[in-house]
């Protein structure tokens, strides 16, 4: 657990107990969900007098619970969900920057296993003069504005409302930087799938990947509800510029919902295109197999003729009868070939038909 008084001028990270709350500024409380005996209960109750609820400690220590937002007479209760520390997307390493320090790795061979997205709950418990931050053992997020808070990088929150902006500003931009790596991945699934070359037959790891995407967008959903709950109570009490950055956290909540969604739907038609190229290449060899059976119905016919047991027939008895029949067959091959090559029945898949020909199909 850690303390942070944050003042005007700079933010202080405290070692010693804070006995009570600044006059100017607020007090910020970054406690890990792995910590033993919640103290982070008592010294809220102690700096305001207020005994936090004990639904919300359930809340809190739910590392499944959904973005939500809550509120008493109080304090505020925001429950935002942000990407994991890590994450295994197997081999073919390739990694995206997601914090300062961290990397998310993916890549691997398509086949092999989806992109994964881990997620967890971080809990702010926002009062008018201290927040209260419960995250996971690891939180970039949090890490990265708590540094760039000590080393004066930054302008030094006026509020509470502000710092919880920034933390959360910080964990889209995490979701921001996933679309890259989910866009290259979903294009080698299309490749996969439109590869003439080899079968597409791993539908079950095509399955898990369009649940992945639906996991995000199930997520920017209740990520967008819960801070558009937070700011429609906050808004008589939001200055213009803090209702603008909100405003810009929510439209990149939506943008990441509306990549996830176009994801969702590239799937669904890379599917369909698979299923569309292989009926289509099911038509082509039927129409091989077709005019195949149309050019030896006709020989068929004349051997089974000659094979009949008359004594008296044509053809038979003459010396060159046997060599006249097969000319005439082959003849009438040959005709039957460039019939069908007029009609361009016959002719190689991968070349462009012309209009004429689209007719006369």
């Amino acid at each position: 657990m850690q303390l942070l008084l944050i003042s005007k001028d700079k933010p202080i990270e405290r070692t010693d107990p804070v006995d009570a709350l600044p006059e100017e500024g607020f007090v910020w409380i970054d406690a890990s969900r792995n910590e033993p005996g919640e103290p982070w209960r008592d010294i809220a109750e102690k700096l305001t007098g207020v005994r936090i609820f004990d639904a919300h400690m359930t809340d809190a220590a739910n590392e499944a619970h959904p973005s939500y937002f809550d509120n008493t007479c109080d304090y505020e209760v925001v429950i935002f969900r942000g990407l994991a520390a890590a994450a295994d997307n197997s081999s073919e390493k390739k990694s995206v920057r997601l914090g300062e320090g961290k990397t998310f790795t993916y890549g691997g061979p398509i086949n092999t296993q989806p992109f994964r997205i881990k997620t967890a709950p971080i809990v702010f418990i926002s009062f008018p003069r201290l927040l209260i931050t419960i995250r996971p053992e690891e939180a970039p997020s949090i890490g990265q504005v708590r540094t760039r808070l000590l080393s004066n990088a930054v302008r030094v929150p006026a509020s509470p409302e502000d710092l919880i902006h920034r933390i959360l500003n910080a964990m889209v931009d995490r979701y921001l930087e996933l679309r890259q790596p989910l866009s290259d991945r979903l294009d080698r699934w299309q490749r996969n799938l439109l590869d003439p070359n080899r079968p597409f037959n791993d539908w079950h790891a095509l399955l898990e990947q369009r649940i992945e995407i639906r996991k995000l967008e199930h997520l920017c959903e209740e990520q967008r509800d819960a801070v558009q709950e937070w700011r429609d109570h906050r808004t008589e009490n939001l200055s213009d510029v803090m209702n603008v950055r909100i405003s810009d956290l929510l439209e990149h909540i939506a943008r990441v919902l509306n990549h996830s969604q176009r994801l969702e739907q590239t799937a669904e038609s890379a599917v369909q295109l698979h299923f569309s190229a292989t009926a289509h290449r099911t038509n082509e060899i039927m129409r091989t197999l077709t005019i195949l059976t149309a050019i030896f119905m006709p020989l068929t016919l004349i051997t089974g003729i000659f094979g009949m047991n008359f004594k008296v027939m044509p053809l038979i008895e003459w010396h060159y009868g046997f060599v006249a029949v097969i000319a005439g067959m082959a003849l009438l091959a040959l005709c039957l070939m460039l019939f069908f090559r007029a009609k361009r029945y016959i002719e190689r898949s991968d070349r462009p038909r012309s209009p004429r020909a689209a007719n006369d199909l």
